[in-house]
């Protein structure tokens, strides 16, 4: 890492603690330009996408920071399979005032050991895909993974076996994604932010050959902002990052508040945990006993432990 990088970073650490009185339970572990897909190795470190920069992060179990791939080609979201290698959705465009950056979509996976890089999935029906956002894997391995602006879910049941399972208008922008710890369910983050857009958690009855079924609202975050991604506990719980503390610009609101909402299998939230920072992104239970959430928010990576474990999903 450059000395510019470091001294920017431990300038903005002190800004940032500064900020975070009011949230005690919730601890800064590092800052950078704009963080996203958290994902926690089987050696208890944490992966993160810094997507301006085009890189993933690695967080050593040291708190020391680290580059793990620069060119990351705008990887965004990210997962660890059951054989530890790094699962990333990738390509996707990212522009927000003064930056646009874009890539070629697709989702790869990283073998750890060997640093080679494997491509799973980068076309459908002989088509390109438009830009992977999040992903998530049941108990047979299946990756599952949404397509944020092709308004599209797929599943990857092999490298280069690939289905699509929702598309338009089914779906309007799915972005998080996860799968319940029965393998039953398949839920779905809808982030609309047009006017009368889905802003949304979606479930669906998941069969055992992967397709789904039966739709229902499992939770609703209009008018405010919807989540972005979500992780899933041993109970079935939905940590969903959602909400704003300013306003963006958008049709959506300050009702739903920024930080990380918990939502119960019935759909009721049972616990809010507020972060300071807009604007939040997304989350993973990581660490030895999988009980500290790890919490993707602007420029910042938060930790704040939980009393309950989460799923490697």
């Amino acid at each position: 890492m450059t000395k510019a990088i470091m001294k920017h970073l431990t300038l903005t650490l002190s800004l940032a603690w500064a900020s975070l009185a009011a949230a005690q339970d919730v601890q800064l572990a590092a800052t950078l330009t704009f963080t996203e897909g958290p994902a926690a190795a089987p050696d208890g470190s944490v992966y993160f996408t810094e997507i301006v920069n085009q890189r993933i992060m690695h967080l050593g179990t040291d708190g020391k920071l680290s580059v793990f791939r620069e060119n990351s080609n705008v990887a965004n979201g990210l997962l660890f399979d059951a054989e530890g290698r790094l699962v990333a959705c990738e390509g996707a465009t990212f522009e927000r005032p003064g930056v646009k950056v874009s890539g070629i979509p697709r989702v790869t996976r990283t073998d750890l050991k060997t640093g080679k890089i494997e491509v799973l999935a980068d076309s459908f029906e002989s088509k390109p895909l438009t830009g992977p956002n999040d992903v998530t894997i049941d108990s047979k391995g299946r990756l599952y993974f949404t397509e944020l602006d092709g308004a599209a879910v797929y599943r990857i049941d092999a490298p280069g076996k690939i289905s699509r399972i929702l598309a338009a208008p089914a779906v309007q922008n799915p972005n998080g994604i996860q799968i319940s710890p029965d393998d039953h369910t398949l839920y779905l983050v809808e982030a609309n932010k047009a006017a009368g857009g889905a802003r949304l958690i979606r479930a669906y009855d998941l069969a055992e050959d992967g397709t789904v079924s039966n739709m229902r609202v499992h939770y609703d975050f209009s008018p405010g902002r919807s989540a972005d991604g979500m992780s899933i506990d041993v109970e079935g719980n939905l940590w969903a990052s959602a909400g704003l503390n300013n306003l963006r610009g958008s049709v959506e609101t300050l009702d739903t508040k920024c930080g990380v909402h918990v939502i119960s299998p019935q759909g009721k939230r049972i616990k809010f945990i507020p972060i300071v920072e807009d604007t939040i992104t997304n989350n993973a239970f990581g660490g030895p006993d999988m009980k500290t959430l790890y919490i993707t928010a602007g420029k910042n990576l938060y930790q704040v432990r939980t009393d309950i474990a989460g799923l490697p999903r």
